[in-house]
């Protein structure tokens, strides 16, 4: 597959651009201001027109949003970015989506809840960023839903269980990225996750 990271110098985008290429897919990755050290990538404004995003979108079967401003662009960046790449993707013919979201971004009752009170703008964003994606769009989606990303070593074992916060490697979200793309239970998803003690291929089967 032709596959498009948008966000691919940041910590997540980087190891995903990574590890689709090792899966023998062809990989561009995007960045706004650093350009990581991967064998394609192109610069994409977030802030551009829909128009100026749409030519990185040529043959590409795949998107994923995977940018984010940590904080300092959320408007711009996190939600109307997204929604702009949404926009260029469809106009574009590219089937599928996949974005990279927050735990319990579409349960606004829930933001109160441990380290979620401090980020309600940021979840203001990717809620509505995410409600775009599956309301406003005809793209086949995947929205997945991490906690706390963390720099632990990656255990391959998690929990989709919805109930309760908790944290996540980056490496283990990276791998849950790869394994939504051929997973067919994935398809116009939104799947919420966290460490926990099943197999990613093994969790992805059961929902």
């Amino acid at each position: 597959m032709k596959i498009l990271v948008v966000g691919a110098s940041g910590r997540v985008g980087f190891q995903l651009s990574r590890a689709l290429q090792q899966a023998g897919h062809t990989v561009v990755g995007t960045y706004s201001h650093h350009q990581p050290d991967l064998p394609n990538t192109a610069q994409l404004d977030l802030h551009a027109a829909v128009s100026e995003m749409r030519p990185l979108m040529t043959d590409v079967d795949v998107v994923y949003f995977v940018a984010g401003s940590r904080g300092k662009d959320l408007l711009q960046t996190d939600l109307n970015g997204a929604i702009k790449v949404m926009q260029a993707a469809e106009q574009s013919g590219v089937p599928r989506f996949i974005q990279l979201s927050s735990a319990y971004a579409l349960q606004p009752d829930r933001w109160h809840e441990g380290y979620l009170q401090n980020l309600t703008d940021y979840n203001i964003a990717k809620r509505y960023a995410d409600e775009w994606l599956m309301r406003r769009t005809n793209l086949d989606y995947t929205i997945l839903q991490p906690g706390v990303l963390t720099t632990e070593p990656a255990t391959g074992l998690v929990s989709l269980d919805e109930t309760t916060l908790g944290d996540n490697p980056i490496s283990d979200v990276v791998a849950m990225l790869v394994a939504v793309l051929t997973a067919e239970r994935a398809h116009d998803r939104v799947i919420m996750m966290k460490s926990g003690q099943t197999p990613i291929n093994t969790a992805l089967a059961t929902l």
